[in-house]
């Protein structure tokens, strides 16, 4: 019996070029990563594809499941590895299409790459198909749109067969895009929005601001929660917290009413930027989508995004709620957030905020208390979780004075 392999496909990867090797060693370091508690036997690059075996021969549906939710992967096929024996290859085709269940027509797509086996593509798809249909004389063959289709790759000196494959993430793998720093809270919305730019190759850094000490800690493990269960792609190596609680309090006795969130979010924005200074990273994420609720109206987000320099991604921006929710059930988030637990997003709320905000009037509400050692007090008593899940995380090194000087004041939480 021939050994099953997953055979890993991916689409963006393919158009890169000169820089195809780039992406691939990075998808195959990130496999190996996700698979560590799998028995893998071997990740590596073939002609056109990646290869996964199983240390028994046989890799499984649960195996191939793992590896379809690795950003960038495109396509997981359980394949039949073979010899160029021309037997084996079409046994091993019959297989596969009785393991494709209930269908009326089906083809034979056959492929030769990096090899000098005497027979043609067109000569596979012959010797193939003509064994099928005296094995399948009730089906029907059909070129356009069939029900199943049988792969049979020639590459170099064996052969792969398959007919069914799981649709993975997509998207390209986690460490080709850089580093950004996430805002993310236990809601809906910033879960999304970091898989999201995950799934577009960035190493993401989350940042947690709490309520603490003014409401529990729940929105903490919450995040926590969410992390592991992302944890599969690989994107998250550290969850940074900060205790935000009573600076919101003292914001609240500050400004006006109406200015609060627009004040609490450019003190946490300026807090991520020092954040992203230290990790490296070249932009924030936010989970905003434009007009679902007071802080996200154009004028709002102007007004907010005047405190940083680094570029904000907000990947939901055109989103409305019920595809974000869809989303968060696709990959796992949706039980996670719909949870009740404060944070600092419910913590002094006004009641009537601001929806078009006048730039001065939030430069008066901005100088009307000392931002610069709020923010300063902030930064120096961040908190941080580590996570062994993203390959190509690098902590920060101690390269600057200010490095030195902040990274023994973080707390690890353990």
């Amino acid at each position: 019996m021939s050994d099953r392999v997953c055979l890993v496909h991916y689409h963006e990867i393919g158009l890169k070029g000169k820089n195809r090797s780039t992406f691939e060693n990075q998808l195959v370091q990130n496999l190996r990563k996700a698979l560590r508690d799998y028995p893998v036997a071997e990740v590596k690059r073939i002609p056109g594809h990646l290869l996964v075996s199983a240390q028994d021969g046989q890799a499984t549906p649960e195996l191939a499941h793992a590896i379809s939710l690795v950003p960038g992967v495109a396509r997981v096929s359980q394949a039949y590895l073979c010899s160029l024996d021309e037997e084996e290859y079409c046994a091993a085709a019959l297989k596969a299409l009785h393991e494709a269940g209930d269908f009326t027509s089906f083809k034979v797509h056959a492929h030769r790459s990096s090899t000098d086996y005497e027979r043609h593509s067109i000569d596979i798809n012959r010797l193939v198909g003509d064994i099928l249909c005296h094995e399948f004389p009730d089906k029907k063959v059909q070129m356009h749109k069939p029900d199943v289709i049988v792969y049979v790759n020639a590459v170099g000196h064996v052969v792969y067969v398959y007919a069914a494959s799981e649709v993975g993430v997509g998207g390209l793998p986690v460490g080709t895009a850089g580093k950004v720093v996430t805002l993310l809270s236990s809601g809906f919305d910033s879960p999304v929005a970091t898989w999201m730019v995950g799934r577009r190759g960035a190493t993401c850094v989350p940042v947690h601001f709490s309520g603490r000490p003014m409401t529990a800690d729940t929105s903490e493990y919450l995040c926590q929660d969410i992390i592991n269960q992302l944890a599969p792609g690989g994107m998250i190596g550290r969850l940074y917290v900060v205790p935000f609680g009573e600076k919101q309090r003292e914001i609240s006795l500050a400004v006006p009413q109406s200015l609060r969130i627009i004040t609490y979010r450019r003190v946490m924005f300026a807090v991520a930027e020092r954040i992203a200074q230290l990790e490296g990273a070249k932009a924030l994420v936010t989970g905003e989508s434009l007009g679902q609720v007071a802080s996200q109206t154009l004028d709002n987000i102007a007004a907010v995004n005047e405190i940083v320099s680094l570029p904000v991604l907000r990947p939901l921006i055109g989103s409305d709620k019920q595809e974000i929710i869809r989303r968060a059930e696709e990959i796992g988030t949706y039980d996670i957030s719909a949870q009740d637990a404060a944070d600092c997003c419910t913590l002094f709320m006004p009641r009537r905020p601001e929806t078009h905000a006048r730039i001065d009037k939030v430069h008066e509400a901005w100088d009307s208390f000392d931002h610069d050692a709020m923010i300063e007090e902030l930064v120096q008593n961040i908190e941080y979780v580590d996570f062994d899940q993203c390959p190509s995380y690098k902590p920060p090194r101690q390269i600057s004075r200010w490095h030195r000087e902040l990274l023994p004041a973080f707390e690890h939480i353990d």
